[in-house]
């Protein structure tokens, strides 16, 4: 019987081991996701925009782009940032309080 809980406390630590990886992994991915930039088409799935909606949000600089050639490029943390900056719960007063 020492053996079966020497065994599932082996376990246990292993999984726990694992989980942490696991997060580490998780937030290094995040931060090199945050660098990577996407195209005209990878935004408007993102935000279930058209392509019309995109045109504005560049023309009047909600949304900073580069263009090269005739491409243009958007940076995750950029919408990132927005979708943020325009986060709405209901559930708070324009005062923070419920």
């Amino acid at each position: 019987m020492i053996e079966l809980a020497d065994l599932i406390l082996a376990l246990s630590l292993e999984i726990k081991e694992l989980k942490v990886r696991l997060e580490i992994f998780r937030q290094s991915r995040a931060e090199k996701l945050k660098d990577t930039w996407l195209d005209n088409q990878d935004v408007m799935q993102t935000l279930h925009i058209s392509t019309r909606t995109l045109q504005s949000f560049r023309d009047n600089g909600t949304l900073p782009f580069s263009k090269v050639g005739g491409t243009f490029y958007y940076k995750v943390s950029d919408i990132e940032e927005i979708l943020q900056n325009n986060y709405y719960n209901h559930n708070f007063k324009c005062n923070a309080t419920k």
